[in-house]
């Protein structure tokens, strides 16, 4: 009894926790060379409201911006962001909503 009612609790958290997690985004930026790059873009992307997580992969010119629980991103407040670090928003995709 004492192991169903854990593992109830554990799904229960879990279930919880994927929903209090934000919007993800990904994001294909061309120009991306190094680490100093991926500052850049980090940087400014950091400075929309609700912006909670940024994870940059240089080789694969991948951004993932996670938000705020509650936060959007917009395609056009991130290819405005990207643009004024220097670089080309390819693509724009909510992988959350495909799932």
């Amino acid at each position: 009894m004492k192991k169903m009612v854990m593992m109830f609790l554990l799904g229960f958290i879990c279930s919880v926790a994927a929903l209090a997690a934000g919007t993800r985004y990904e994001l294909g930026v061309d120009g991306l060379a190094c680490p100093f790059c991926a500052y850049g873009v980090e940087k400014k992307l950091s400075s929309i409201d609700g912006v909670g997580e940024i994870k940059i992969d240089v080789e694969k010119g991948q951004v993932i911006v996670i938000m705020s629980d509650g936060s959007t991103l917009s395609e056009n407040d991130a290819r405005e962001q990207v643009e004024k670090a220097g670089f080309t928003l390819r693509s724009f995709t909510r992988p959350n909503d495909i799932e």
